[in-house]
């Protein structure tokens, strides 16, 4: 069973989630919060595997919220379910570490989909919002523009785990990836592995953001 807290300061529309979730297999809910002070209080006591949270609630709001708990128990993923997909409350939410975003038009499925997503380490976005992240950060550029040489590259990483990471960072698939390098599937799998475990990114999204941030494109 997944264990998931609820945040929304709205008791009609907190109502309706939790017994919606109750509906769906596979997940409990354990708790459920007015505002993000309770739900980080929640967070605490009951451990829960993911919170599903509110952006604006009295007290604490929800990004507030979100950038404790990752900050404070880890182990805990926040999905966002707002009403507003602009980017004005998509940003700050990833920012402080949300994991997965959903709109409250969302079904039971879109909702347990995206459970099952960031329980197992992966970014919950739709394929739409998973554009508009790239597209900010293509239109952003990289914050350093330089060619990388040994030694110089953040998080120990070599330099032929940058290239690879660039080529990421590009779109490219493992098997793209294989034929530009030249190199067995077997090495480039070993090159993503590693970069990933020295940068900390979880899935292909998460290193297209850090070879951006960190001008490795």
């Amino acid at each position: 069973m997944t264990r998931v807290v609820v945040a929304d300061d709205q008791t009609v529309v907190r109502e309706g989630i939790v017994m919606l979730l109750g509906l769906l297999p596979g997940i409990e809910v354990v708790g459920a919060a007015a505002d993000g002070e309770e739900a980080v209080r929640l967070v605490a006591e009951q451990g829960p595997e993911v919170v599903l949270m509110d952006l604006r609630m009295p007290r604490v709001d929800g990004v507030e919220a979100t950038r404790r708990i990752r900050a404070e128990f880890p182990g805990t993923q926040v999905v966002v379910l707002t009403t507003y997909a602009d980017d004005d409350s998509l940003f700050p939410a990833l920012r402080a570490g949300a994991r997965g975003y959903l709109t409250k038009d969302a079904g039971g499925e879109e909702i347990a989909r995206v459970i099952a997503d960031v329980t197992a380490g992966r970014a919950g976005l739709s394929p739409a919002l998973q554009k508009r992240v790239l597209d900010a950060l293509s239109a952003a550029g990289p914050r350093e523009a330089r060619q990388w040489k040994e030694g110089e590259l953040p998080d120990g990483l070599t330099a032929r785990e940058a290239e690879v990471l660039a080529l990421v960072a590009e779109g490219l698939s493992n098997a793209e990836i294989t034929a530009r390098l030249h190199v067995s599937m077997a090495t480039v799998k070993t090159h993503i592995n590693n970069l990933f475990a020295k940068t900390g990114v979880r899935d292909r999204a998460q290193a297209v953001g850090y070879a951006y941030r960190n001008g490795i494109t």
